[in-house]
């Protein structure tokens, strides 16, 4: 809810290879993803929805209550994303990589692959509207879930810029991706950057 995915596509708009990590998990979580069978298995039919597709409903309320299922969700989803995020980078020839990565505090490994880190950032009363208006959750299920998340100050910590995105436009967004851009933009020749 913060923005971090609209800021991604102006990035995207101004020439760089996004590598949407959240849109990789989606994929390889779809009907005849290449982790179903994982997580059919370490999780049973439960976990999969009618469709074929990991049922994301019920596996957020197996992983907010059960850290050890948390842990091995993503001792399967991990390295799966991160070899086909860097399959994707490795595509990107000579434009500048963004990687979008949700919960990007808790996988600290991103810090080590990257250039820069730009953190979009907002009040969390902002995210919580956010968040429920675009997927239609309650504000108890959007706060249990940012209660699972690093805070915020631990995000802006480990960033090397900051925008913060609370009340502006969508031009205001663009103009603060494109100062963003400008002052890299001797390392936007070839590098990676995380949002």
């Amino acid at each position: 809810g913060s923005g971090k995915s609209a800021a991604a596509d102006l990035f995207a708009s101004l020439g760089a290879a996004v590598v949407d990590t959240d849109a990789i998990a989606h994929e390889l979580t779809r009907p005849g993803g290449a982790a179903i069978p994982r997580v059919r298995e370490l999780f049973g039919d439960g976990a999969i929805a009618p469709d074929g597709a990991m049922d994301r409903r019920k596996v957020r309320e197996l992983v907010f209550t059960d850290p050890s299922a948390k842990r091995k969700l993503e001792a399967i989803l991990h390295p799966m994303i991160g070899n086909e995020a860097l399959r994707q980078a490795a595509a990107a020839g000579d434009r500048p990589v963004v990687f979008d990565v949700p919960l990007l505090a808790s996988s600290s490994h991103w810090r080590q692959r990257v250039a820069r880190v730009l953190v979009v950032d907002c009040d969390e009363s902002t995210q919580v509207k956010r968040v429920m208006q675009r997927s239609g959750w309650s504000e108890a299920q959007v706060r249990k879930v940012i209660a699972q998340q690093s805070s915020r100050a631990t995000r802006r910590a480990m960033a090397d810029a900051v925008i913060y995105n609370d009340g502006l436009s969508m031009q205001q967004l663009q103009a603060a991706v494109q100062r963003v851009s400008h002052c890299w933009s001797g390392a936007m020749q070839r590098t990676q950057i995380v949002v």
